[in-house]
């Protein structure tokens, strides 16, 4: 059996997320169409199954997708076909492009728990920004931490196009040392009460306190850094709110 990868979004996961999360949340939206202007290049790491990669499409900006999943990045060719994407490891991506605007949505990377991969990640942002362009990023907060419970239990059902219910298990444990959320997941697919598939994942997120982030960022050469408490850019001034909005140059 082959070693479970920490937070890839296998077939299964990738169903769900398609039926929950079609469709970026317009504020959301709003929010990081705000930064893009015609003309100038824009890269999406982490995109996903591209819930705001084609909304920019269809707006007419010049952007480009990175993601590691297979399944998320093949949901993103049946909707735009001609959508400029590429499958690989974000430290393994190499471009001879400067991207004037450069953003991962949805607290995307507190999905890097490991804070050196993370830090070189941040580092990676920074070196493919065109001079003057801008990396806009979301974090979840200790605010978001999750209730203990050490087993699995079912936290989200749905139904597929082709009836058969999608059922998402799951169990969490919080580490205050490192600020990780372990959430690892199950996903199971059924027809009646026959199980058709079964699918695990190893799902880990970093629980930012307030001011952690942007000392990193500093540390990495980004000078410019303003951090918001919501999609309305209001300054946070504490880790009470549950995501964090950096807007860096």
């Amino acid at each position: 059996m082959s070693e479970l990868k920490q937070n890839y979004y296998g077939s299964l996961c990738t169903e769900m997320y398609e039926i929950l999360h079609e469709q970026a949340p317009q504020d959301e939206l709003n929010f990081y169409l705000s930064y893009a202007e015609k003309g100038k290049k824009i890269l999406e790491p982490l995109c996903g199954s591209g819930r705001f990669l084609v909304p920019f499409m269809e707006r007419g900006f010049d952007i480009c997708g990175i993601d590691l999943s297979g399944e998320m990045l093949n949901k993103l060719k049946q909707k735009v076909p001609n959508a400029k994407i590429v499958q690989a490891d974000i430290l393994e991506y190499s471009s001879r492009e400067l991207y004037d605007y450069i953003f991962i949505s949805s607290g995307s990377m507190s999905l890097f728990t490991d804070m050196n991969l993370c830090n070189r990640i941040l580092e990676k942002m920074k070196d493919m920004l065109a001079p003057k362009g801008k990396f806009v990023f979301a974090v979840d907060t200790v605010a978001n931490r999750c209730l203990d419970n050490k087993d699995y239990k079912t936290s989200v059902s749905v139904k597929t196009k082709e009836g058969f219910d999608l059922i998402l298990k799951s169990k969490n444990y919080y580490d205050e040392q490192s600020q990780t959320q372990f959430s690892p997941t199950i996903y199971e697919l059924y027809n009646g009460t026959q199980l058709l598939q079964s699918e695990p994942m190893d799902f880990q997120t970093h629980l930012y306190k307030f001011g952690e982030i942007e000392q990193r960022l500093r540390e990495i050469g980004l000078k410019h850094i303003a951090t918001y408490s919501s999609f309305q850019k209001e300054i946070a001034f504490d880790d009470k709110c549950e995501m964090f909005l950096l807007e860096c140059s």
